[in-house]
């Protein structure tokens, strides 16, 4: 999906999953389906949850990305969540603990990350709107 197509005279390799994204709308999409087959086989494997959490947001930032005109098109062709997600899988399988402790901290971070963005995104609502209430007299 990532890398089966050689670009003659350069030595660098594009995939399906970045043509798909050229598709304005449903390429990404379908390029997200077409990848979950991965988690798939690894939830039939019984990886852990955090590792299929960092499967998943490789694949989810590739399709919020991409769903960005040009700079998307661009991200899809380098960030390449499929091989990602492969070498994942791979590390998982010959080194399971060491992976299991990288994935649980991703979560960890990323839980974090996102509890911050509600806090500020809360707080930068309700100053709005004390603000329009303010500015309206009321």
């Amino acid at each position: 999906m990532d890398s089966s197509i050689k670009i003659p005279g350069f030595n660098a390799r594009v995939g399906l999953d970045g043509l798909l994204g050229l598709i304005p709308g449903a390429g990404d999409t379908m390029g997200a389906l077409i990848s979950s087959i991965v988690i798939s086989e690894a939830v039939h494997m019984g990886v852990p949850k955090s590792v299929l959490l960092k499967m998943a947001f490789n694949i989810a930032l590739d399709v919020l990305v991409g769903a960005v005109p040009v700079l998307g098109d661009i991200f899809d062709f380098v960030w390449k969540s499929n091989q990602r997600n492969v070498v994942l899988l791979n590390d998982y399988l010959e080194h399971p603990r060491e992976t299991l402790v990288t994935s649980r901290l991703f979560a960890w971070g990323l839980g974090a990350v996102l509890a911050v963005f509600a806090i500020v995104v809360g707080t930068l609502g309700f100053a709005l709107v004390r603000a329009l209430l303010n500015a309206g007299g009321v």
